[in-house]
């Protein structure tokens, strides 16, 4: 979801300090977990699991930008490109879930936290439609994508983590 936020450097028009100022820090952040991810902890990496083809992923949400956006500019794209992408992104967790059968318990944790955001996002949807009668049909077929894709993870954590079990996967 890094380009949605990178409008804030490529962008003419002003969005105003704050919202640039959280783009700014989200950029950021983001590029530190990049580094902490493939340079401090590399060595936890296991690519004998990780053998989703990101590139299945990558492609028909770069298709679906360039074919379903609300205008075809830049910032456009890259923005319908970030949320195609978020919705799927969850996939290559679920798919090492899948291969493992079980996830640690912070990895648990944390993959619930997006999936809570998402949550979040929804009620920010419904407030949205009700106060502003704005409906971004975009944003909400890729939210319920990605909240349906979380589904069953969500009945596991609930049924198992917030119990104090791990979370292994049914055979």
């Amino acid at each position: 979801t890094f380009s949605i936020y990178l409008e804030a450097v490529v962008s003419t028009q002003s969005t105003g300090l704050y919202n640039t100022s959280m783009k700014i820090i989200y950029i950021a952040c983001s590029v530190g977990t990049c580094y902490l991810i493939f340079m401090k902890f590399k060595s936890t990496y296991d690519s004998n699991h990780d053998t989703f083809r990101v590139e299945f992923l990558l492609g028909p949400c770069l298709i679906l930008a360039l074919v379903l956006n609300h205008s075809f500019t830049f910032s456009e794209i890259l923005w319908t490109f970030s949320i195609y992408l978020e919705a799927g992104a969850i996939l290559p967790q679920l798919f090492m879930m899948s291969k493992t059968g079980e996830a640690e318990t912070i990895t648990s944790h944390y993959l619930f936290m997006l999936g809570a955001y998402r949550g979040l996002y929804i009620l920010n949807w419904v407030y949205r439609f009700y106060t502003e009668s704005f409906f971004d049909p975009i944003a909400v077929v890729a939210g319920v994508v990605q909240t349906v894709l979380y589904i069953d993870f969500f009945y596991l954590y609930i049924t198992k983590v917030l119990k104090g079990k791990s979370l292994v996967l049914p055979c």
